[in-house]
């Protein structure tokens, strides 16, 4: 079970008994580099679920030492999520209730365990990050959580389930790099000449349905348009300088709590 708190609770990453015992390099078949903001959230969700079994330095259990990031029964990213999640029978090792993005944090943070230096890191809190979403981030401006904000952008109820700590993180300094296809914003000029500006929900071959930037749902189609462009170039601000760093830090630390209502 999960504690109802602001960061998950299953002791499940018992990694342990994994038989996570230091395994040949050669076996590490996971993808080179993790992002910073990945790492930082799987240090604060190590603290929540594993540290009273596995200790601060991942080392407290007999035989296993998290520091190496290599793992006897993992030797990829792909089968150390998969023990993250569904534990080890008969052992202590117990299946972990653990969000997607949480997985991906968890893991981030056991591979690099070893270099990671606590001390750099700019932890964000939570409370802040509702303060600046609410205040000078104007974010409600654009989008929605559970039943406040507007429509005009993605709804961000569950974006914390969703989306990785490393995607929400670029999103803030780089919203256009790290926009998702379907998310892209599109200009349509009907037969009339009627301009629509919105935000693409689907499409099949014959129709498009959008969300206006009036919040207007439409569904159009095809064939009764003049202009259907897909743009690159996302509508909403990077907060590069806007926010501070510590800032970006609060905002992605509110963000990743939001798992749905």
């Amino acid at each position: 079970m999960r504690r109802s708190t602001l960061w998950p609770t299953v002791t499940a990453l018992s990694v342990v008994t994994l038989a996570l015992v230091a395994a040949p390099a050669a076996q590490q078949e996971h993808a080179g580099q993790y992002s910073q903001a990945d790492i930082t959230f799987g240090m604060r969700v190590y603290g929540e679920t594993c540290v009273a079994c596995h200790g601060p330095d991942g080392d407290a259990v007999d035989g296993v030492d998290f520091r190496t990031g290599q793992f006897r029964s993992a030797g990829s990213d792909f089968e150390l999520g998969a023990i993250i999640r569904n534990g080890i029978p008969d052992t202590a090792m117990v299946p972990g209730d653990y969000t997607e993005s949480e997985v991906t944090a968890l893991i981030a943070y056991l591979r690099t365990m070893g270099t990671f230096d606590a001390s750099d890191v700019l932890v964000g809190d939570a409370d802040r990050g509702r303060a600046l979403y609410d205040g000078k981030g104007d974010c409600a401006s654009c989008h929605r959580i559970g039943n406040e904000g507007s429509r005009a952008a993605p709804n961000l109820t569950d974006i914390g389930a969703v989306r990785t700590a490393g995607m929400l993180a670029d999103t803030l300094v780089d919203p256009s790099g790290a926009m998702l296809p379907i998310n892209r914003p599109v200009r349509i000029v009907t037969r009339d000449g009627t301009l629509i500006l919105g935000r693409r929900l689907n499409e099949d071959t014959y129709t498009v349905q959008i969300i206006s930037d009036e919040e207007r749902l439409l569904s159009l189609d095809k064939s009764d348009l003049r202009e259907f462009t897909v743009l690159t170039t996302s509508s909403m601000p990077s907060y590069e300088e806007t926010l501070t760093e510590q800032e970006r830090a609060d905002v992605l630390a509110f963000l990743l709590t939001l798992r749905g209502i």
